[in-house]
């Protein structure tokens, strides 16, 4: 029998009165223990101040210079001083580097967490300017239930998630656009997707897609030819994702979809998967897409693609090195485990990254990243 999720509650004192309310949380944070009530004469040191110490900012003012408060606590957060630069000692490795960069995002994140926005039972924000976010928040929690408190920034990632859904991303090799949902890794770097579309194909009958997410890559094995895809994934906001792109594509009588961890039954010629590329530890749930801890996604489908490869068959991994180039991972794990799967590899295509980060100077992780080389993997068995 499955434990109901418990509802958590956010406290807090207003006007002398003790007050409470349902708090949610995407990432799974929990409620702040300390909330003080916040309007439009709080002056951003103060709020900073507040926040990193641990005590949420409840808004009682303008919507919008709630925002205005949000950009300046990133702006504060961001600028680094003088003195403290100075005297910072640099990092000794790129995976040094790597562990600080992680560290900073997430206090990055726990600070602009702290700034509250209270939604009525309908997705209504009752503060002066408040947009209509009712759309916006039906896709990602659904019907509304109650009353509840959530962050601004969170607030702001739906919104923003919303466009995206709602525009789409366009993809050259499809010729179409992907809609990606909140939570979903949107397919913007198409380097990964370039590989895929060049790649010679072992057949055109069947092939596996493990780890949908938004159907990209079984959308552009359908084009191609290939007649019947069986997708996989274990996250349902992914499943839904891709049914709504395959069924907007036209393609939901070539593409099944199936709620799996990794491989769906029986065997098929080719056998594809876009892992998370970094063995590192989410900061939340929606970093799933990005982070793989101890390569279990990974490992799990080099493990276990031979037994659902058809004799002639190929697994097609594509995966990025700049793990390895971070010192996450050791240039002879990836090879062992092809072995110890009983795969060997007959050809690997590579590409450079195209993203803006591959060029920035300034970002913490450059050193790794001008190295970084995005590969498809063709493994047969032995």
């Amino acid at each position: 029998m499955n434990t109901p999720t418990p509802i958590l509650q956010l406290h807090w004192t207003e006007n002398d009165e003790a007050r409470s309310c349902r708090w949610h949380s995407e990432s799974g944070a929990p409620a702040p223990r300390r909330v003080q009530i916040a309007d439009d004469r709080i002056n951003v040191e103060t709020a900073y101040k507040l926040a990193c110490e641990g005590t949420a900012l409840l808004w009682r003012g303008d919507y919008h210079n709630a925002k205005k408060l949000l950009q300046a606590l990133a702006r504060r957060i961001d600028k680094k001083p003088a003195k403290a630069s100075k005297k910072a000692k640099a990092p000794e490795s790129a995976k040094e580097a790597f562990n600080l960069h992680r560290q900073a995002q997430s206090q990055r994140a726990r600070v602009l967490a702290m700034v509250l926005i209270p939604f009525e039972a309908d997705y209504r924000i009752t503060l002066r300017r408040a947009p209509d976010v009712t759309q916006a928040c039906q896709e990602v929690y659904g019907e509304p239930t109650t009353a509840f408190v959530a962050s601004l920034r969170e607030l702001l990632g739906l919104i923003g998630a919303h466009e995206w859904r709602k525009n789409g991303v366009e993809i050259a090799a499809l010729g179409a656009k992907i809609h990606p949902y909140y939570g979903v890794f949107s397919p913007v770097r198409g380097e990964y997707i370039d590989l895929l579309a060049k790649a010679p194909l072992p057949s055109t009958n069947l092939a596996f897609d493990i780890g949908v997410g938004t159907g990209v890559l079984s959308a552009l094995l359908a084009k191609r030819g290939i007649k019947k895809i069986v997708a996989t994934d274990q996250d349902q906001r992914a499943l839904a994702c891709a049914r709504e792109n395959v069924d907007r594509l036209g393609l939901s009588g070539q593409i099944e979809l199936i709620h799996a961890d990794l491989f769906p039954p029986g065997r098929a010629p080719l056998v594809v998967c876009n892992p998370p590329w970094l063995p590192a530890r989410p900061n939340s749930p929606i970093e799933y897409a990005v982070y793989d801890p101890d390569s279990r996604m990974l490992r799990g489908f080099l493990a276990g693609v031979a037994e659902h490869l058809e004799p002639q068959g190929e697994a097609w991994l594509i995966m990025s090195d700049f793990a390895e180039h971070l010192g996450l991972r050791n240039a002879t794990d990836l090879p062992g485990w092809i072995e110890a799967g009983g795969l060997t590899v007959v050809g690997k295509m590579d590409i450079k990254p195209r993203h803006p980060k591959s060029t920035d100077e300034n970002d913490p992780l450059h050193a790794a990243r001008v190295k970084e080389v995005t590969s498809l993997w063709r493994l047969k068995l032995k």
